[in-house]
């Protein structure tokens, strides 16, 4: 008997280590989940009213399958092959950077390629293959991002145990991929609340019935207003995090950077990284059509 309550002890103090750990880990993680939000509202906004749900589950299902692909794949690295994971990352912060410059490359230089109003699109299959090229298009953004999530919440356990590892930088994984695109749902649906809030304002009286209108109205005011600037910071947060991951994983560049905030040399490694990758991108395409 003696020996179960000692079990009952060690599964007790299993769990809090891993209630402590995770907390911890998701405050460490706490940036780069901001950065996480940013970007999926940018990737998840722009579709039609009616779409915007099932987008945004079909890119909460891909975030999960990237997690089950990222979290045993990290664990045999870090084991393994730790040498590899730097590389790895900065792979990530090429494709980052890339597709932050290239979002303002394509604002403000070739309108021509600017994003697409779904709405103006009439047939249904033209507005599917649209979707899936964007849920596509976020859902490798989102592999970056859960890459960089889970080596920050492992670097915060790794004096721990194996399990403990395995269940903190799991429990982050999950509360990530949760809370991101919960708050990304909420977020698209401002203006459906707005209109709601004015349809029962319709049987209101008096300060009520103003309260409700107003707040109403106020809703579906700022819900374009907020796309542009959730458009503006995702696009923001992808220059900060593919500069970031070269700032903090290659000495030279930070030494190099020393003297600056970190938020304006990741901006700048950022764009520099991005531009070149552009260019050589663009070179490999000029390329391939000359061949052809």
């Amino acid at each position: 008997m003696s020996g179960f309550f000692a079990l009952l002890d060690d599964i007790a103090a299993l769990m809090d280590d891993v209630a402590m750990m995770t907390k911890v880990a998701t405050k460490k993680t706490a940036g780069i989940l901001g950065d996480d939000l940013a970007v999926g509202a940018e990737k998840a906004s722009s579709f039609r009213a009616s779409r915007e749900l099932p987008v945004i589950w079909a890119i909460t299902k891909g975030s999960f399958i990237n997690k089950l692909i990222i979290l045993p794949f990290v664990f045999l690295l870090s084991a393994f092959s730790p040498q590899f994971i730097v590389p790895i990352l900065l792979i990530g912060g090429i494709y980052l950077s890339f597709e932050g410059v290239e979002k303002i490359i394509y604002t403000f230089f070739q309108k021509e390629h600017r994003a697409v109003d779904f709405n103006e699109i009439e047939t249904e299959e033209a507005l599917l293959i649209l979707e899936k090229s964007k849920i596509k298009s976020a859902i490798i953004t989102d592999f970056i991002l859960s890459l960089e999530i889970i080596m920050i919440a492992l670097g915060t356990v790794t004096n721990y145990s194996l399990l403990i590892q395995v269940a903190v930088v799991s429990l982050v994984s999950i509360i990530a991929t949760i809370g991101v695109y919960g708050i990304v749902a909420l977020m698209v649906r401002i203006d459906d609340i707005g209109f709601r809030l004015i349809k029962i304002s319709e049987n209101k009286k008096g300060l009520v019935k103003t309260i409700f209108y107003k707040t109403g109205t106020g809703l579906v005011w700022v819900l374009p207003k907020l796309i542009k600037l959730i458009a503006i910071i995702g696009t923001l947060a992808m220059l900060l995090v593919g500069g970031g991951l070269f700032v903090h994983n290659i000495p030279s560049i930070h030494d190099f950077f020393h003297f600056l905030p970190n938020i304006i040399s990741e901006l700048i490694v950022g764009l520099t990284v991005g531009f070149v990758a552009y260019l050589l991108w663009k070179g490999l395409m000029i390329i391939t059509q000359w061949k052809s």
